[in-house]
Parts: structure tokens; C-alpha cells; sequence
């Protein structure tokens, strides 16, 4: 009895240990931090998450028009290690819904892709466009446009990870998914992008919900994150000033929000590091503008483990 049991708790041990060495997060979500600011990846607050993974959105045709600017954003992700997500949207001075609002060709628009993939053929993670479905946007009701920009896209990159669709889960989510389906070329695409601001800072799951059933495989939340404030573009307040609720969402998104479907929600892509400038009516910042950290980021520090 003594003899089996010594070496029988010696194999159990060693399976415990093994067991414990596996990470804790293997099927947890991967999260990363978008921002546009190059400087964001010399904060030493940012490096101290060990942040992996970023994304940018950049006009699509930035690779001819901006190719300074495009350039300093890349290299400063390489310098911090960080593996970038390229999302394409309107050209720099576009103001859809008012003109100007240009929706490029397709052959503009591979043409312009096939530029971008010459000069950083490293890296392999796109979005043909950013918010595809949003009024502020060229694309916003030309889900065929999308179909063709995807299509293009594939073709010109076999080697590519996709991001089908980057989707505001606003109310035209739906129709306009079924109709971005039926241009598609091939099969139907296995990876979905949504930007679900309402669902994050409303403490709900509706529109999550909804494109996990309008879509199958998996489904990246591309940009999202708690809301410090946001004013509508005619003035209107729609959340006022306030850390503490920005906080509660970026809680609720982590810690419920993914989890309502583990298997196929696999990637947050939290925005933004710090907002754009001061009179921004957009503020989704981790870090307040002068740089000091906010509650979000004391929840972040939290979280490590899932900024790999």
C-alpha cells in the first residue's frame, strides 16, 4: 500500500505542476491598446503593461499621401515590440457625411494597398476599412464598396489575416452585414471586427449578441473601451465628464462583456492610450491628456496577463 502510494503522490504532484505552469489566461481574451499617437509607445506607464498588440486606423491611400507620418507610427510599434492591426478609412480632410466624402475604386484602392504591403511586407494583420458601416464614413452605405475592398484585399495578400468587416454596432448592422455577404468572394469570411462603444458603456450585450449571430467564426473588438465623455457633433452631451463610469465599463467589458461567448470573442483592441487634443469631444483615454494615469489604468495593471 506504501510502496504504490509514494509514487503514485510523486505522479500527481508533478501533474499539478505542470498543470500550474500552463497559463492561467490560455483561453482568456487578448487585449491590446489602439492609439494614433507615435509617442504613446515611449510612455513608461504604457510599456509597464507590456502591451502586445496595437492598431491604427491611417487614410487608405496614406502610403502616397503621408508617407512620413504613416512611417514614424510603424516604426515607433516595431521599436516597442508591439504587433500592429492596420485599419484603412477616408482620406485625410474628408468630412462625411458632408463633402468632401470620397469613395476610392477598387483599382484605386488596391493599388494603394499593394504600395502599403511593398514597403512593410512584415506585416499581415488588416482591416480593409475602419467603422465601415458609420455615416461618417464613404462606405457607410455601400456595403458592396466593402465587399470589393475585402476582395481586393485577399487577393492581393493570400498571406493576410483579415478582418472582414469593422462594424459601430449602430442600427444598420444587420442589413448591412447580409448585403456585405453577398459580394463576398469565396467563402464566407471567418473573422469579424466590431466597435461596441453602446454595448461597453451601457452595461449591455445587445449588439455584441447580435453580430455574434449574424456572423460565424470569430468576432475581434476592434476599438472599444469605457467613455470618459462624449459630445455629439451638434453640441449635445451625451455622457458627461466621469473617470469613475469610464472605469465601470472597461470593467464590465472585461470582465463580463467577452465572456459571453469565450470561444470566438478572442481579441479587445482597447482605444485610446490618451485623446487626440484638448477640446476633443471624444475621450476614451486610459491616461488623462496631460499624461497622468487615470482609474482605468490602475484596472489595467490588474490585467496584465491578458496584454500578450
Amino acid at each position: 500500500m506504501t510502496r504504490f502510494f509514494v509514487p503514485f503522490l510523486a505522479v500527481l504532484v508533478t501533474a499539478l505542476a505542470v498543470s500550474a505552469a500552463k497559463p492561467a489566461s490560455s483561453e482568456a481574451v487578448i487585449v491590446g491598446i489602439g492609439d494614433q499617437n507615435p509617442q504613446t509607445f515611449q510612455d513608461q506607464n504604457f510599456r509597464s503593461l507590456g502591451v502586445k498588440r496595437t492598431r491604427v486606423f491611417t487614410p487608405w491611400n496614406s502610403i502616397f499621401t503621408e508617407p512620413e507620418r504613416l512611417d514614424t507610427w510603424i516604426q515607433a510599434a516595431r521599436r516597442a515590440g508591439a504587433e500592429p492591426l492596420i485599419a484603412f478609412w477616408k482620406a485625410r480632410g474628408d468630412k462625411c457625411p458632408a463633402r468632401p466624402c470620397t469613395l476610392p475604386s477598387v483599382k484605386a484602392y488596391t493599388r494603394a494597398f499593394k504600395a502599403f504591403r511593398k514597403k512593410y511586407p512584415g506585416i499581415r494583420l488588416y482591416q480593409p476599412w475602419n467603422e465601415t458601416n458609420s455615416n461618417t464614413e464613404p462606405t457607410g452605405k455601400k456595403p458592396k464598396r466593402a465587399a470589393e475592398y475585402y476582395n481586393a484585399m485577399r487577393k492581393s495578400c493570400r498571406r493576410c489575416k483579415v478582418v472582414a468587416l469593422d462594424l459601430l454596432d449602430g442600427k444598420n448592422m444587420k442589413k448591412y452585414v447580409s448585403t456585405f455577404k453577398k459580394f463576398v468572394k469565396g467563402k464566407e469570411p471567418t473573422l469579424w471586427g466590431l466597435h461596441n462603444y453602446s454595448d461597453t458603456n451601457r452595461s449591455r450585450t445587445k449588439g455584441t449578441k447580435l453580430l455574434l449571430k449574424l456572423v460565424k467564426g470569430e468576432i475581434w473588438l476592434t476599438e472599444t473601451g469605457g467613455l470618459t465623455s462624449f459630445t455629439a457633433a451638434d453640441g449635445r452631451q451625451i455622457l458627461p465628464a466621469s473617470e469613475a463610469r469610464a472605469t465601470r465599463a472597461t470593467s464590465f467589458l472585461l470582465n463580463k462583456l467577452v465572456r459571453i461567448d469565450k470561444r470566438r470573442i478572442k481579441r479587445v483592441y482597447l482605444y485610446q492610450w490618451r485623446k487626440t487634443n484638448a477640446n476633443d469631444r471624444f475621450d476614451a483615454g486610459i491616461v488623462r491628456f496631460d499624461g497622468t494615469p487615470r482609474p482605468i489604468f490602475n484596472l489595467l495593471r490588474t490585467k496584465r496577463s491578458l496584454f500578450r
